[in-house]
């Protein structure tokens, strides 16, 4: 078995943190007393979903990789109606978790997990 790299342990649980924290802060705008809005549900499955990038990242699963960078390319597309210094940053951190997700040695981490027995 392949340990995991750095980068895949820090990626994931700034993944989980922005998940957590961005639902807990999105929670309250939850009243279950009146018909919920679609956006509120739409960004609690996005907080959700980041989460659970960050835990099978975690685990070594291929499929959270292409999802943590399709949601934070999703952020960029987001930023892009947004001001330009969000636009930058979130193109900036795209670019970073790009580079450190698609090195070789990131890329056998997966592969190797991916050939284990679930």
């Amino acid at each position: 078995m392949i340990k995991r790299p750095l980068s895949v342990t820090i990626i994931s649980f700034l993944f989980m943190a922005a998940g957590l924290i961005g639902y807990a802060c999105h929670v309250r705008e939850l009243n279950l007393r009146l018909p919920l809005e679609n956006d509120v549900i739409l960004v609690s499955l996005v907080r959700v979903m980041a989460v659970v990038c960050g835990v099978y990242m975690i685990r070594g699963r291929n499929w959270a990789r292409w999802l943590a960078l399709g949601w934070v390319a999703y952020h960029v597309i987001l930023s892009s109606f947004h001001s330009p210094s969000e636009l930058a940053i979130h193109a900036l951190l795209f670019a970073v978790f790009a580079f450190f997700l698609l090195r070789p040695e990131v890329t056998r981490y997966f592969r190797a997990s991916g050939t284990k027995a679930t």
